[in-house]
């Protein structure tokens, strides 16, 4: 298929330009876009025009992305070049009312902290590390004499050599990494000031910028922790703004359908900013680990800190304690000379998700207990505690109130991790979850491997009845392994292992005893009622189960299984055997 070809399959109008923006070739969405009141083009063909005539307004967000407007119509245009032409460019055109309102947001919150740095009598002054002057306020020229214009822009290197800054803490601040303040003094205007100026981190913990106000001492007010809030906003909108370019894309592996799984995610989302500690507990295979990822995703936390994974149950108990808690150098033999951090301070101001919590042994839960009643670790051979902050997600599929009985699990430590306990179902008790997982597991799988498989809906009929002992886990892998053994692109129920074929046919039970005859007879209408329900063809029907079509007219008018909608095709099929049914 050509490439211009491929446009049409698109689901959005698409439009490709030259290089000075004359328009070559664009899909039929496209063209209904351009030529109806949407954008009210007077020309038939668009062929020759240049795009941005079709539109009020032009504004280049970034490399990629333009915001346009036509009237009070908002529009947004990503730019692409394909691979077949390079000397074309590809446009995809989107309603761009949110991109507009988080702009139109980020230019309110930009006029709203200009507005308060000017409502301010001290001296506001913005930097980046290298001393470059970001903003300040028209109120250092009642210090310096000068209005702020003849600072921005500036380097306060530059500005000190000529007289224009007396002293400027910037380098102070990036060289000792944490805020720095000055004495009281009097300066050289006979006024009685003080001079703070404190980091700004980035995401990476590198400084971002370096605030410096100067204080009138006379005047107090609290303009410092409004201008602190003001810019975590404004790096907020500036995060929200880069998560725009990814929006739409799948979270992988959350499919979320039953209710049961909508009422746990929705609380999840809700306790995802609290520091209590949740203990999630299923079978085996259900997604806890998911969960609990999911939990950390919908935190603050992920902006500070790491998630941080352990399988209490797959590592030695010897070796666990290391594992959580670190060691100082030398402390046992074989331990490296630099020590070791353990996951509790690898996951400090994050997120620790200790899974299968009830393998720990005892000794480990009594120091387990320490650390979520102190919030503090001690490496193995250390002689000082140290403080952590770390939210802890807890998972088993062990009952650890039994456990509790019994004496193997501490009662204390188990009231610390059931704050908020969340129980996950297992996937047999939530069906409406099974066949978007298999669709979810035949997209990833099929993208995978590069093929095009398919399920029969006789496979989707056993896919919703199934067992499931195994959960999610079982699924998933049940579902790789058809689509990488089975060479036909149609996966059948023919081609089950033979261990889930054996399951299948156990499903159908009885309530009470009943003769042979009558019990196989059972057994078959239903497999030819579901099949009615799959097939309308009594062709596909033997095909599908392994019989002659003879047999399966004469079957379904024994159990009077012809619905109006089946014998709608029957009729097609013009066959004595399809007229016998008939009658």
């Amino acid at each position: 298929m050509h490439f211009r070809d491929c446009l049409e399959v698109i689901p959005f109008p698409v439009v490709l330009t030259r290089g000075d923006l004359t328009m070559e070739s664009g899909n039929e969405r496209f063209h209904k876009l351009a030529v109806t009141k949407e954008l009210e083009t007077e020309h038939s063909t668009l062929q020759g025009m240049n795009l941005m005539a079709l539109f009020d307004s032009w504004e280049e967000w970034d490399a990629n992305l333009v915001l346009a407007r036509h009237r009070s119509q908002p529009f947004l245009l990503a730019r692409q070049k394909p691979q077949e032409e390079q000397a074309s460019t590809m446009w995809i055109i989107m309603d761009g009312s949110y991109p507009s309102a988080l702009k139109q947001q980020a230019l309110e919150l930009e006029r709203e902290l200009d507005a308060v740095m000017e409502s301010s009598e001290d001296v506001i002054y913005i930097t980046n590390p290298d001393g470059m002057t970001l903003r300040t306020n028209t109120a250092i020229k009642r210090f310096s004499g000068f209005p702020k214009e003849a600072f921005i822009g500036k380097n306060v290197r530059d500005l000190m050599a000529i007289g224009l800054l007396k002293e400027m803490l910037t380098f102070r601040v990036v060289e000792q990494g944490k805020p720095v303040r000055t004495a009281p003094r009097v300066s050289d205007s006979n006024q009685n000031t003080l001079k703070t100026a404190i980091p700004i981190f980035d995401e990476k913990g590198k400084i971002e910028k370096v605030i410096t106000y100067v204080r009138d001492l006379s005047k107090q007010n609290r303009l410092h922790q409004e201008l602190i809030r003001a810019l975590e906003e404004n790096n907020e909108y500036k995060k929200v703004l880069e998560k725009l370019q990814t929006k739409g894309l799948p979270d992988p592996g959350v499919i979320v359908e039953s209710k049961q799984m909508v009422e746990i995610y929705d609380m999840a989302n809700r306790i995802s900013n609290v520091d209590a500690t949740v203990l999630i507990l299923g079978e085996t295979g259900v997604g806890k680990d998911v969960l609990a990822r999911h939990i950390y995703q919908a935190s603050q936390r992920r902006d500070r800190g790491e998630f941080v994974k352990i399988n209490c149950g797959a590592i030695p108990h010897d070796l666990l304690e290391s594992e959580l808690f670190g060691y100082e150098p030398g402390s046992f033999t074989g331990a490296s000379r630099t020590g070791k951090r353990g996951i509790f301070e690898q996951a400090d101001k994050g997120v620790l998700f200790l899974d299968e919590v009830g393998e720990l042994p005892m000794a480990l839960q009594v120091k387990l207990l320490r650390v979520l009643q102190e919030k503090q670790i001690q490496r193995i051979g250390a002689t000082k505690s140290k403080e952590v902050d770390v939210r802890l997600i807890a998972a088993t599929n062990r009952d650890l109130k039994q456990m509790v009985k019994q004496g193997t699990f501490r009662e204390d430590l188990y009231y610390r991790l059931n704050v908020i306990p969340i129980v996950i179902p297992a996937l047999r008790e939530r069906k409406p979850d099974i066949l978007p997982l298999v669709r979810f597991f035949l997209h990833k799988l099929n993208s995978k491997y590069e093929l095009s498989k398919q399920f029969g809906p006789c496979m989707q009929e056993f896919f919703y009845r199934h067992h499931w002992s195994g959960n999610v886990r079982e699924l998933s892998n049940l579902v790789e392994r058809l689509i990488l053994t089975v060479p036909s692109k149609v996966i059948t129920i023919k081609e089950l292992p033979d261990e889930y074929r054996e399951q299948d046919r156990k499903t159908l039970t009885f309530s009470r005893l009943i003769p042979l005859k009558e019990a196989a007879e059972i057994a078959e209408k239903e497999v030819l009622a579901m099949a009615v329900q799959h097939f309308h063809s009594t062709y596909k029907l033997a095909e599908e189960l392994g019989t002659s079509q003879a047999t399966i007219v004469r079957k379904l008018k024994k159990y009077n299984l012809t619905t109006t909608h089946f014998i709608d095709h029957l009729e097609k099929e013009q066959t004595p055997a399809a007229h016998a049914i008939q009658k």
